[in-house]
């Protein structure tokens, strides 16, 4: 009983934290892992929700190329380059299913975490109580 109340306030402490991340700490979140992420996986985000690096177009900070992607975004980019404009970061596309995974996580946790509490309590309340048709000289 005392590992499921010890789950319970880890499980408590991890979904109230997910349900407490605010939008600039998601995205610092996002940040670091995106620098430290793969050219491959940052090819393959690209090319799957049609952006184009994380927070800036620039080379410097994108060393992944947007070509591809571009062309996805803006199909008459070949003939005429300036009816177009740049795809959207990555960041601005992300955004919303961060968020939701983040609440998504904590609201699951936060749903198991009580069903936890739950159960720790029914065990204290129900774990001694006598079978009142039961023989008091049987031993079992």
């Amino acid at each position: 009983m005392l590992i499921l109340f010890l789950l319970f306030l880890i499980q408590f402490s991890i979904a109230c934290a997910c349900l407490a991340v605010n939008t600039k700490q998601q995205e610092q979140l996002a940040e670091q892992g995106w620098l430290h992420v793969d050219n491959d996986l940052k090819t393959k985000v690209q090319n799957t929700f049609n952006c184009c690096g994380f927070n800036s177009t620039s080379a410097v900070l994108n060393p992944v190329s947007c070509d591809e992607v571009n062309k996805i975004c803006c199909p008459t980019a070949d003939v005429d380059p300036t009816s177009c404009s740049p795809c959207p970061t990555c960041m601005h596309k992300l955004q919303s299913t961060i968020d939701y995974a983040f609440k998504l996580c904590g609201s699951i946790g936060l749903f198991f975490s009580f069903t936890e509490f739950v159960g720790v309590w029914l065990t204290v309340r129900y774990r001694n109580q006598k079978d009142p048709r039961a023989n008091p000289s049987a031993f079992l």
